[in-house]
């Protein structure tokens, strides 16, 4: 069965059930207007009963309830009283007041003389405090709480709101109303009707014509959604799925051209250093390197090239395991102050034999206790320096090392006074392939995945890295690790 034929017989049904539902309604309204069944006339009681004030009107009465059992004589007070009776005539309710058998006080509210006779008698045990009565055609509900005096003199405070049982205004109207609310329903519901199928057939061909587009490999088009029923929810679902798919796609082509990149890169970095060694070994089968002191020079450079070759496979080995969660880590408790250090101290000499001086910023006072694996972090380390001895062509060449650290992070900064990063470029100098400068040479070469392997590594201790930079103004990398706390007795 399809579904327009479902959706017809289920409001046919409807519109039945509630034809029949609004005859029996005003049935039952008439019953209970004309007094011909009495119980339904005592429901309405009932419910006036229970609850006979408004939600502000009953605060009232608790706040006077509880003045009652407190301080009884200031209810004697007119003053007062006329204050209360105030707030309650803007909830339409009205105050009474009496002592024995006098008046206290009545609110103009209520203009009724015979009010006094209907009220009822003292209760003190206050057994039953809200319920109803009539004078004449007139329905009222009330609260009572029936109190003594300091005297002994018994009282009773009323919280009295009248109310109407439209009785004769439902018989005037019924058959009026009847046959209007019958004719609204059947046009409401065929309207519904058409509505509610639209909303079903137009999406439903807006998402069979968006599969065959997807089945064509044509992703570059948009779901116009404008319903929240479950045919809506379902097209989210499926404009959620194509955005999904969007997005694959396009990482797809990036992760390609990424690797058809790092191909090339990789390609470059080799190719060079294996010409070299080439070129050299050549020479030493043709007897160019003729002389002790020539054949240690080809054989040092030869040597070296071989190193450069080796690092630069293992960059790409050690980045490859860290991107596929491969690579395990081996935490230990250190005192990064102590790990900084002993770090500076292996690469001191190194700077300073290329002309760089170096600087080193405790400002850490108490241990700087982290959980680190230390080998993988002295990588991390190793990696932002040789990226920032890339780009430093000033005269005097300057690199800060700093620690700082609060209650729950320690921050390691790194500072050179090299050529700075471009700002349009600051935001994807930690992704992967990625180089600033694109010119590939002696000095800036390299497959542009050590701060990757750097943000990879501190991705694992669950900690923060990240870079800020001004052209010809050097650069920072900021490294956060979470503190580790000693627990004190």
């Amino acid at each position: 069965m399809s579904i327009r034929i479902k959706m017809l017989l289920s409001f046919t049904s409807m519109l039945v059930i509630s034809l029949l539902f609004i005859l029996l309604t005003a049935s039952l309204y008439t019953i209970a207007a004309t007094g011909d069944l009495q119980s339904f006339r005592d429901i309405y009681k009932v419910h006036y009963q229970i609850n006979p004030l408004t939600e502000q009107g009953e605060s009232i009465f608790q706040e006077m309830k509880f003045l009652a059992k407190n301080d009884p004589d200031d209810l004697q007070n007119k003053a007062l009283l006329r204050e209360y009776d105030m707030k309650l005539r803007a909830e339409k309710s009205g105050l009474y007041v009496r002592r024995e058998n006098s008046q206290i006080f009545e609110s103009l509210t209520f203009n009724q003389p015979e009010l006094k006779q209907a009220l009822p008698a003292y209760d003190l045990n206050n057994y039953q405090i809200r319920s109803t009565f009539n004078i004449g055609e007139r329905f009222y509900a009330y609260a009572k709480f029936d109190f003594q005096y300091s005297d002994g003199e018994r009282g009773s405070i009323f919280v009295i709101r009248e109310r109407s049982p439209f009785a004769e205004l439902t018989r005037k109207l019924l058959p009026v109303m009847s046959f209007l609310l019958i004719g609204v329903l059947i046009i409401a519901n065929l309207l519904l009707f058409r509505w509610i199928t639209r909303s079903f057939i137009q999406p439903l061909n807006q998402l069979r014509s968006s599969a065959e587009h997807i089945k064509d490999g044509n992703l570059s088009f948009k779901l116009q959604l404008n319903s929240n029923d479950e045919v809506g929810q379902l097209s989210e679902a499926f404009e959620s799925m194509l955005n999904q798919l969007q997005r694959s796609y396009a990482l797809r082509q990036q992760d390609e051209a990424n690797r058809k990149e790092l191909i090339s890169n990789i390609s470059h970095d080799l190719r060079t250093p294996i010409t070299n060694i080439k070129g050299y070994i050549e020479g030493i089968r043709d007897g160019v390197a003729n002389t002790p002191e020539k054949m240690e020079s080809y054989v040092n450079i030869i040597h070296s090239k071989a190193v450069s070759m080796d690092k630069l496979v293992d960059e790409l080995f050690l980045y490859s395991k860290l991107d596929l969660n491969q690579e395990p880590f081996l935490f230990k408790t250190v005192d990064l102050a102590d790990f900084l250090e002993d770090s500076i101290e292996e690469l001191r000499y190194d700077l300073e034999d290329k002309g760089v001086a170096l600087e080193w910023n405790n400002q850490v006072s108490a241990p700087a206790m982290a959980t680190v694996d230390p080998e993988k972090l002295k990588r991390t380390v190793v990696n932002v320096v040789d990226n920032a001895l890339k780009y430093m062509e000033n005269e005097h060449k300057r690199f800060k090392i700093s620690l700082q650290a609060d209650e729950k992070w320690i921050t390691m900064a790194f500072k050179d006074n090299g050529r700075g990063i471009p700002e349009e470029a600051l935001p994807y100098i930690f992704e992967r392939f990625y180089r600033a400068e694109q010119s590939r040479n002696s000095s800036t070469g390299g497959s542009g995945l050590g701060l990757t392997i750097a943000r990879q590594i501190i991705d694992g201790h669950a900690g923060f890295i990240w870079a800020e930079s001004q052209p010809n103004d050097g650069t920072s990398i900021y490294i956060k690790l979470k503190r580790l706390n000693e627990e004190r007795d």
